[in-house]
């Protein structure tokens, strides 16, 4: 990967309380980190029903990751799998799974299980593109 990992080291995540990089998770039990990930400021992940992030995956500053939903009673864990990169501002619906080296454009609303190797963004998100890999 590159050099902005070189130092990383896990974060201490205390459920509700920000982080020393400024993102809240509630629900830690329910909370799997990956190793050499890069959450931004201001997200907030709620992980009652399980939040996976696997390595190297980046949430751009801003997100919110929902693995339960008080509007419609929607309830799952959300997977964000090894190398997908979420842009600022996006929102994470219960359930969904976000492919391997997937790219989520920013402001985006991903309601549903995005695949591997696309680009996706939108309200709702659509897929636009296969990645080469």
């Amino acid at each position: 990967m590159n050099d902005r990992f070189e130092n990383w080291e896990y974060p201490e995540i205390i459920d509700g309380q920000p982080t020393r990089y400024h993102w809240i998770v509630q629900g830690v039990a329910g909370f799997s980190l990956g190793y050499k990930t890069d959450i931004g400021a201001f997200c907030y992940i709620n992980a009652r029903e399980g939040v996976v992030i696997e390595d190297f995956v980046q949430l751009g500053s801003h997100c919110s990751v929902y693995s339960a939903s008080t509007i419609d009673g929607k309830k799952g864990c959300v997977t964000l799998k090894k190398n997908c990169r979420i842009g600022t501002h996006s929102t994470i619906m219960p359930g969904v799974t976000i492919g391997e080296n997937t790219i989520i454009g920013a402001h985006s609303f991903v309601n549903k299980d995005i695949p591997d190797n696309v680009l996706a963004y939108g309200s709702p998100v659509k897929v636009f593109k296969t990645l080469e890999r």
